[in-house]
């Protein structure tokens, strides 16, 4: 009998799952709690790595992210004083000529969302796991709308709160509020200074800003608030657009640069997201569930990897179950061979991160320190060095031994 895989959630890491686990032959079934794709009214832009494109590409699904995104090239840092303080590839160039692209997040939810529905995979929407159990010889999850289903193993790809970590074990830590917050925009405010596809990163006194300009001219931006209390989804959604707005104009104003403007020449809706990572969970596993990308361990966006080891996370995972039919044996196998590349991945983006919180002895500091370590790794032995992030690749035919 074919392998029955119930996927829970309906993100990157959930769709990839259920397009390589149908390449697989296997026979999965996918899960969303929300009413309609789960990216459409969530997020605003990301990066898909080259090791993330090499994932896709695996899958048949890369031309989802080559169609609808624009390749990046450099980060072009500078302090809110309107210093230069050096610049790196946004990831190297492979021989493959894969690059590290930026795609909006419903562009990527929405067509790899198309590309489960015109395989033919089922989708369910309305069904928020509750709970989730072992059976003798497989698994059953339970909706919030009183309906249940049973496979054979449950993939539990419901992010950074997911209910599935918990089920899986109870005593797994949930995810770390970073002090941060996220929101972002589009805008064609004119006369911006960066090349297109280039991203431009400034440490603000107040405030993280970053923006990179389309192809075509429009501005895309994102902003990390501070907040040492972490908001509560209640207070998160009291804010209006409009609020927002003239809150992070006041936090961007006292920096040079382009900011304040950019913001304030946003329309449409802006909403504010606090930010998460997930460092370690000690257990991934357990009978017939197993977690995947931020439920396993959700990245700090500073990284620019979280998409990027989703799709990594979905397609081992495939193999393994196509490879090693007791499903404890090929769940054992996928965690063994994820775990300590993501967790390293974790901890770089969260060094990362921390450079955005700092106070006005940090911030002198950092500005004196960044330009030497910027340059050291924009070297060619530095880049050498990060090879093992970017040009990770996972041969879809090769067999996945015990």
């Amino acid at each position: 009998m074919t392998m029955r895989v119930l996927i829970i959630g309906g993100g990157v890491a959930g769709t990839a799952a259920a397009l390589a686990a149908d390449k697989a032959g296997l026979e999965p079934r996918l899960f969303e709690a929300y009413d309609e794709s789960a990216g459409l009214e969530h997020g605003v832009f990301l990066t898909v790595a080259a090791n993330g494109m090499d994932a896709l590409r695996a899958v048949d699904a890369h031309h989802v992210v080559l169609d609808a995104g624009f390749p990046s090239g450099r980060i072009r840092f500078h302090s809110g004083t309107g210093k230069h303080l050096g610049s790196i590839p946004l990831g190297p160039a492979l021989d493959d000529d894969s690059v590290t692209r930026t795609i909006r997040r419903s562009d990527l939810y929405g067509g790899l969302y198309k590309l489960v529905a015109e395989r033919n995979i089922p989708i369910e929407h309305g069904k928020r796991l509750v709970r989730a159990e072992n059976l003798p010889g497989g698994v059953r999850a339970h909706f919030a709308d009183g309906t249940s289903a049973d496979g054979d193993v449950l993939v539990g790809a419901d992010g950074v709160h997911s209910v599935t970590r918990t089920a899986i074990d109870p005593s797994n830590p949930g995810p770390r509020y970073t002090g941060l917050g996220n929101i972002g925009g589009f805008t064609r405010t004119a006369d911006i200074d960066a090349e297109p596809g280039d991203y431009v990163m400034i440490w603000g006194r107040d405030c993280f800003f970053g923006y990179t300009v389309a192809p075509d001219g429009e501005v895309w931006w994102f902003a990390n608030p501070p907040a040492r209390q972490e908001p509560s989804r209640a207070d998160l959604r009291r804010l209006t657009g409009a609020d927002l707005k003239s809150r992070l104009i006041d936090l961007l104003s006292p920096d040079k640069g382009p900011a304040a403007r950019i913001v304030r020449d946003t329309g449409g809706e802006i909403r504010l997201t606090n930010q998460y990572d997930l460092p370690s969970i000690p257990t991934w596993h357990d009978g017939a569930m197993v977690v995947i990308g931020d439920a396993a361990h959700a990245v700090s966006p500073s990284s620019g990897q979280g998409a990027s080891l989703a799709a990594e996370d979905a397609v081992v995972l495939a193999r393994c179950l196509r490879d090693l039919p007791a499903v404890p044996d090929a769940l054992a196998r996928y965690e063994s061979l994820r775990r300590d590349r993501v967790e390293r991945i974790v901890t770089w983006g969260s060094g990362m991160n921390n450079t955005k919180k700092q106070g006005l002895v940090g911030r002198a500091l950092r500005d004196l320190a960044l330009p030497l370590i910027l340059r050291k790794a924009d070297s060619p032995k530095e880049m050498a060095r990060m090879a093992w992030m970017f040009e990770h690749h996972i041969d879809w035919n090769d067999t996945v031994r015990p």
